[in-house]
């Protein structure tokens, strides 16, 4: 545990969360049908580890809860899952940078995972605290899905199953393009760097 904490991971892990935060907000603001407030979530646990990505998207969401709201800290759980998932697949190498196309689609592919993970844990969230209704843009598909006869927890979920995997595979495409874009040298410096650049 101690090993996903190193002085560089202490140091990103500020910088994950606003990046999350200011993402978040930016698409907040558009009222898009996506989120994009992972980023710096995946960066971290592809970096150091699912422990330290884990609490990046917690902490990430609890400051952000209290900058602007509260709606978001539950949503801290799904945020801490997601990071766990991003370094369980770095360590499996699924966003080692390189690989081409085959490295693009593992790195798509891990995204599409975790989106289904995510919609999955945010569906009781959003249904029962909120009513599938927390101010994002995402809400006129839970709307859309309740006009279709479904209840708020399918409403919730079939929202989920829409936006997350498209958002979660947008961001890991992201995150693989930042990995790839860093020098290996620094990349290697992290906890998880060797099984990103190998």
């Amino acid at each position: 545990m101690q090993r996903q904490f190193n002085t560089l991971t202490l140091a990103l892990i500020p910088v994950a969360v606003v990046i999350n935060i200011v993402m978040g907000q930016i698409v907040a603001v558009l009222k898009l049908p996506l989120y994009l407030d992972s980023i710096g979530t995946v960066l971290v646990g592809a970096l150091a580890g699912p422990l330290a990505g884990g609490i990046t998207g917690a902490l990430a969401n609890l400051v952000w809860g209290v900058l602007t709201g509260p709606t978001i800290i539950p949503f801290a759980i799904t945020a801490f899952v997601i990071g766990v998932l991003a370094g369980w697949f770095a360590r499996l190498g699924w966003l080692r940078a390189g690989g081409g196309a085959a490295g693009l689609v593992k790195a798509a592919v891990a995204g599409l995972i975790t989106g289904i993970v995510a919609a999955i844990v945010s569906a009781p969230i959003a249904a029962y605290l909120f009513g599938g209704v927390t101010g994002a843009g995402t809400d006129a598909l839970v709307a859309f899905f309740q006009s279709m006869g479904a209840n708020v927890i399918q409403a919730t979920l079939g929202q989920g199953l829409v936006s997350d995997p498209l958002d979660k595979t947008i961001t890991y495409i992201v995150v693989w393009l930042i990995l790839l874009a860093l020098p290996r040298r620094q990349v290697a410096r992290f906890p998880q760097g060797e099984q990103l650049v190998a």
